[in-house]
C-alpha cells in the first residue's frame, strides 16, 4: 500500500470516528404526557407534559389533530422515553401515526413516535374514557 492509500484510510477512519462520536452525543430523556382527546369523524387533542432530560425538567405543550372514524372522548396518560436528542427543543415538533383503537372506561396504549429532528417517542400508558377510533392521526409538542 502506497502513502496516498494509507493517508486516505486514515483519514476515513478519522471521519468514522468523528460520526460515531457525534452519534454517541445523542442522550435520552424520560417523558410524561396528559393528553384528551374528542371527535367525531375530525379530532382534536389537547394537553401537556413534561421532558427531564440530563437533570432538568422541561414543561411541554400537546395538541394535535385527527381525521377518520373517531367517535368519543378520552384521557390518556403517557410516560417513557425520548431517545435520539441532543438538546431539549429536540423533542418539539410533529408527530405522526395511522392507527385504531377503543376505549371503554380503561383501555391500554403502547405507541412508538419520530419527529422531524430524528427524536423518538416510546410511550405506554392507560387512557380512560369511551372513544373509537381509526384515523390518522398527528400530534405537536412543544416546549413551553
Amino acid at each position: 500500500m502506497n502513502i496516498v492509500s494509507k493517508l486516505k484510510v486514515g483519514v476515513l477512519a478519522i471521519c468514522a470516528l468523528i460520526g460515531v462520536a457525534s452519534d454517541a452525543s445523542a442522550g435520552n430523556g424520560s417523558v410524561r404526557i396528559r393528553i384528551f382527546k374528542a371527535g367525531f369523524v375530525v379530532g382534536g387533542s389537547v394537553g401537556e407534559g413534561t421532558l427531564t432530560y440530563q437533570g432538568r425538567r422541561y414543561p411541554l405543550s400537546v395538541g394535535g389533530l385527527s381525521y377518520g372514524f373517531t367517535f368519543g372522548a378520552s384521557e390518556t396518560r403517557f410516560h417513557g422515553t425520548v431517545s435520539n436528542i441532543r438538546r431539549p427543543s429536540d423533542i418539539s415538533g410533529v408527530y405522526a401515526q395511522a392507527g385504531a383503537g377503543a376505549a371503554a372506561i380503561k383501555g391500554a396504549q403502547a405507541v412508538v413516535l419520530t419527529n422531524q429532528n430524528g427524536a423518538v417517542l416510546q410511550l405506554v400508558g392507560e387512557q380512560t374514557g369511551l372513544i373509537v377510533s381509526l384515523d390518522l392521526s398527528g400530534l405537536a409538542l412543544g416546549l413551553k
